[in-house]
């Protein structure tokens, strides 16, 4: 009888056993864990983000529950000891560097000729409560960030890093890898004059608004050719320059830009792009919206607001396995041509992870009476229809 993989094992398909296998060794992952290796791990976090179970009790109950599906995923039985003990030693780059092999697989699968690379860049916050006392606080939550490089073209996040929430965003933002050519659009929390100056001389443009404090002197003004944007109007085009005591450490030339949106409010865009218009600019920071977005989408589909452990590396390791799930669903996707919407199909992956059909296929009913074919009946035979 010929094997049908489930649903699941269909998503895991993306990763890389041999790659896998390498990261795995070259972070010594399984030297504390001999009967519960990473790959065995790596599986039932994936499931847990899935499966939407919400406690080791329920994430042990519900995969033992189909273990004659574990064989062919090459994992055994869980035991939830077990894998507290996992989640509280195992190395966060082993899942870490995963995410980014998938990440860059994605990337190559879903990358266009002639597109332009925009690079959105920003941080949510994960709230924890009183149980995770090591938590650290930056004066409004207490608990940790996630910091993301987002390509909205292809719908391609990286994670950055996961740092304590009073880490500043700027900090992080200095450790992005420049590329040249690429628009960088960040909000004004990663304000850092030398970090800008890497962007400019790397041959990047940055799209960000200025902060309050900050000093500026109008050079020259520029002309509008068409104010009107989609959702805003732009009030002002001007050539500016840093006049406080950080104008030796951003050397070079600045455009300011004045809007107002149909809400009612106004808002000043700082950028070293020179050639691009001003509606064009102002659409670039308009869709900086669109990892907002995705920050929404993780934390309402996928389970990082509740936790399998109260460690550090525990919340690190589910943080990471969210991540993987929500890649592993866009390249079962893309890789499969399945034009459904991602919250659908999502749904349907929930619903179906162990059931034995084709990925493409998980939306249609299964065939009656697959085992007896519909006997074929002669064209010139006459057929009785009774009522």
């Amino acid at each position: 009888m010929r094997f049908s993989p489930s649903i699941f094992g269909q998503l895991l398909e993306a990763i890389d056993r041999r790659r896998f296998q390498a990261i795995v060794e070259r972070h010594a992952g399984d030297a504390y864990d001999k009967s519960f290796c990473s790959w065995d791990h790596l599986v039932a976090l994936i499931y847990a983000q899935l499966s939407a179970c919400a406690s080791l009790r329920a994430l042990e109950a519900n995969w033992n529950a189909h273990a004659q599906h574990h064989y062919h995923l090459g994992c055994d039985r869980l035991q939830r000891s077990t894998l507290s003990d996992a989640n509280q030693r195992r190395p966060v780059g082993v899942f870490a560097d995963t995410f980014a092999h998938l990440a860059g697989q994605l990337d190559r699968k879903t990358r266009r000729e002639g597109d332009a690379m925009i690079r959105l860049i920003d941080s949510t916050p994960i709230p924890l409560g009183k149980l995770y006392d090591w938590a650290k606080s930056n004066g409004r939550i207490r608990g940790m960030k996630v910091h993301v490089v987002y390509d909205p073209n292809t719908d391609c996040p990286r994670v950055l890093d996961i740092t304590d929430a009073n880490v500043n965003d700027a900090q992080i933002g200095r450790t992005v890898a420049l590329q040249a050519g690429a628009t960088y659009v960040f909000d004004k929390g990663y304000c850092h004059y030398g970090w800008w100056t890497a962007i400019a001389e790397a041959g990047s443009v940055f799209v960000t608004r200025p902060k309050t404090n900050m000093v500026l002197a109008t050079l020259a003004t520029l002309p509008v050719q068409q104010p009107q944007g989609d959702g805003f109007l732009i009030l002002e085009d001007c050539e500016v320059s840093l006049v406080n005591k950080g104008a030796t450490k951003l050397p070079m030339r600045l455009r300011r830009l004045r809007l107002k949106r149909d809400q009612g409010d106004i808002i000043t865009l700082l950028t070293n792009d020179l050639d691009r218009s001003a509606v064009d600019i102002g659409q670039l920071y308009k869709g900086r919206w669109q990892i907002e977005l995705l920050f929404r989408w993780i934390k309402q589909h996928l389970r990082i607001c509740k936790f399998l452990g109260y460690s550090d590396n525990a919340i690190r390791l589910q943080v990471f396995a969210a991540m993987i799930a929500y890649a592993l669903l866009r390249i079962a996707a893309r890789t499969r041509c399945i034009t459904m919407p991602i919250l659908r199909f999502t749904d349907l992956v929930n619903q179906c992870l162990f059931q034995r059909k084709r990925i493409t296929a998980i939306d249609k009913p299964p065939p009656v009476n697959p085992s007896r074919p519909k006997p074929r009946t002669h064209p010139s035979q006459m057929e009785f229809l009774y009522a």
